[in-house]
């Protein structure tokens, strides 16, 4: 029965969630003049092998999902199989489009490897490393962009300077955290008791301990990561390539969908770093699948190529990069649950 209320519950939320991030879309759509009509005069000119190519871009970042997990999860258990990999990637897509700051995704993938097989240990250690090698690629990438197109965005988004300082600072710290927490227990122990000292004196936390333990629980879990893992270069350059080549498909995305509106003229590399910025500025929007952030964020860095078809490339936009990942996310976790079932079924 308890189960029962869970799922119910699960299933509630993410009708929610799905309700508030559609109402947005259909908020602009209908609130803008000219929307409805330019998605109507679109959809009889959309040139399909572009469009295509968006959804291929979509699918091949679903597979390097599974392909980064899965070179973890050989590296700690040899005979394990692609299928449980990818099977786990697109539990991750689900639960992050359908939780507040995509905090449910890495926590479902650990319960995934482990219903599967994986000892519990080893799971957090794969997740773990897994998410670190991402957000750091995804901060070096943000790096090189910017300083690549930094006139070009200061001069042509307004606000550019102040989200993508902060977006970048908050991502650097934390990894710096982790690593120094790796390198030296102590030290970062000792600077996160007179951080959370500091901002309570301040009066900006106003539980230092109870936030200390849950992030210094949260660093040690990195920790733990990198005993188990080990010290092994060919494998994290190889989890790192991929992770670059995930970020740079799903940076092309947006571009894609620009040529299959029959529009040219855009820079690729522009419209990539664009689209880097705004998985930045939209990983700080507390809602489920960023909703509002996203929208907002895709409106700010790409009007200036979409013009009066903005509305109508974010709801594209959207439905092949996050609706896709709840739909297809959500047949597949039905499968990873199956898989699990029958594992503990022969015991």
């Amino acid at each position: 029965m308890a189960g029962k209320k869970r799922k119910l519950g699960k299933n509630f939320f993410t009708a929610i969630t799905l309700i508030l991030s559609v109402g947005i879309l259909l908020a602009f759509l209908f609130t803008t003049g000219g929307g409805i009509e330019m998605l109507a005069k679109i959809a009889r000119t959309l040139r399909r092998p572009w469009l295509t190519a968006a959804v291929l871009a979509a699918i091949a970042c679903w597979l390097l999902e599974g392909f980064e997990l899965n070179l973890l999860c050989r590296h700690l258990q040899p005979g394990w199989k692609y299928f449980k990999s990818f099977l786990t990637g697109m539990v991750g897509f689900l639960y992050s489009a359908v939780t507040p700051f995509a905090t449910g995704g890495q926590p479902m993938q650990v319960y995934s490897l482990s219903g599967m097989g994986m000892n519990t240990g080893m799971a957090v250690s794969i997740v773990t490393m897994k998410t670190l090698i991402y957000q750091v690629v995804m901060v070096l990438y943000a790096l090189c962009m910017v300083a690549l197109r930094l006139h070009y965005f200061q001069t042509s988004v307004t606000n550019f300077a102040f989200l993508t300082v902060i977006g970048l600072i908050t991502n650097c710290l934390f990894i710096m955290v982790v690593v120094l927490f790796m390198v030296s227990e102590r030290t970062t122990d000792r600077i996160l008791r007179s951080v959370l000292s500091l901002l309570h004196r301040m009066k900006l936390c106003r539980c230092p301990e109870k936030r200390y333990e849950k992030i210094h629980n949260q660093l040690e879990a990195f920790h733990g990561a990198s005993k188990i893992m080990g010290n092994s270069a060919p494998l994290y350059l190889s989890v790192t390539a991929s992770s670059a080549l995930q970020i740079t498909l799903n940076s092309l995305i947006p571009f894609f969908i620009y040529r299959s509106f029959n529009m040219r003229g855009a820079s690729v590399l522009t419209m990539v770093a664009a689209q880097v910025f705004v998985a930045m500025v939209s990983a700080f929007v507390p809602l489920p699948g960023s909703s509002g952030g996203a929208e907002g964020s895709f409106y700010l860095f790409f009007g200036l190529y979409f013009r009066s078809a903005i509305f109508p490339a974010i709801l594209l936009w959207r439905m092949i990069t996050y609706y896709a990942n709840i739909v297809f996310g959500g047949v597949f976790a039905y499968f990873a649950n199956r898989l699990k079932n029958r594992k503990q079924e022969h015991g």
